[in-house]
């Protein structure tokens, strides 16, 4: 009798592998399920063991286990997914430590931060395309949405709406920005070290004129009622246009100006010192933000040190928020601002 060999059965793909469930990291951990699931869902009302929290860890590791979102928001009753549009506008180093921060700060109160891209969407629209999701909270940054926005989130389960811009808008919570402060700051520098034909930098980017208008109202502010001029000078983030704008600066006889941030500051330094003029002897300067760029040129780059809201405040505030989505609406006016003076003024 010829004896035929087995086939070897398949090895299961990863489609048909059984997903490891609670249960599972509960026998090899050797606790129950509740204690896995107080474990991982960082659960402050029950005390747990460090010992015993370390082996729920290793065995939700070792199988490859990772809590149920949507599970978990049943159980809660809502989500615990946070959502940050992604900004429309080009943003720096500082703005993007300020996210990096707020990110950690949520994760450390078990939420989930997503960015959502916004491109071509606007206002309600992009509210409603955001309510989709079912966030608890949404954190939108610049301005945008109004109060209708504001209303179509809460409908969709979102507890908390946070702006962060210049503006208030009805029902959500806000972090005032005030960039009239930035370009008032700058311009009385400006002004005490004897500068009285004064630039003020506009970047031609869309969607920046939220920060830049803000700026400029600031300057011509601080100096309104003094013997001091303000000229606006239209500047894109471009190389050619920073020499255009240098080629036609003694004719411009300016002596100071305050370039609307480090980053253009150093785009337009470097394009003045091609033409032959000389920062600070006959242009002073100053940008905002304070990057450690700035402090690397020469001469180096006296600034405006903005000071961002902190991202564990922001986190808390989100937090208190979902716990009590009927606490009224707060307020807070954010964005030290304060010079810091270096050999370019």
């Amino acid at each position: 009798m010829v004896q035929i060999p087995k086939t070897p059965a398949p090895a299961a793909s990863p489609a048909q592998r059984s997903v490891p469930t609670s249960a599972d990291v509960a026998r090899l951990a050797g606790v129950s399920r509740a204690t896995v699931s107080y474990v991982l869902n960082n659960t402050s009302a029950v005390r747990i063991s460090e010992p015993t929290r370390r082996r729920v860890h290793e065995a939700a590791k070792e199988l490859g286990y990772v809590p149920h979102a949507a599970a978990r928001s049943l159980r809660a009753g809502h989500s615990r997914l946070v959502l940050m549009p992604a900004p429309t506008i080009p943003v720096g180093p500082l703005y993007s430590q300020f996210i990096n921060e707020l990110q950690w700060a949520l994760s450390r109160l078990d939420y989930t931060v997503v960015q959502y891209g916004t491109v071509g969407l606007h206002g309600d629209e992009a509210a409603r395309a955001w309510a989709e999701l079912r966030p608890v909270a949404v954190l939108v940054p610049g301005a945008g949405l109004g109060p209708q926005g504001v209303a179509v989130l809460k409908r969709s389960g979102a507890r908390a709406v946070v702006t962060l811009g210049p503006e208030t808008v009805d029902g959500a919570h806000a972090l005032l920005m005030d960039h009239e402060t930035v370009g008032h700051c700058a311009a009385v520098h400006l002004y005490d070290r004897g500068r009285r034909r004064i630039g003020v930098v506009v970047p031609e980017e869309s969607g920046l004129e939220t920060f830049s208008g803000p700026r400029l109202a600031g300057v011509r502010r601080a100096l309104h009622g003094t013997d001091a001029s303000v000229t606006e000078l239209h500047l894109a983030y471009e190389e050619s246009a920073g020499a255009r704008l240098a080629a036609r600066w003694r004719e411009l006889d300016l002596d100071a100006v305050f370039a609307y941030n480090d980053e253009y500051a150093m785009l337009l330094m470097r394009a003045l010192q091609d033409e032959g003029v000389d920062i600070p002897g006959d242009t002073a300067m100053i940008g905002a933000d304070d990057l450690m760029l700035g402090r690397l040129l020469r001469p180096r780059l006296s600034t405006v040190h903005i000071e961002l809201p902190s991202g564990r405040d922001l986190a808390e505030l989100v937090d208190r928020a979902v716990r009590d989505p009927g606490i009224p609406p707060e307020r807070h006016t954010v964005l030290g601002a304060t010079v810091v003076h270096r050999e370019s003024s």
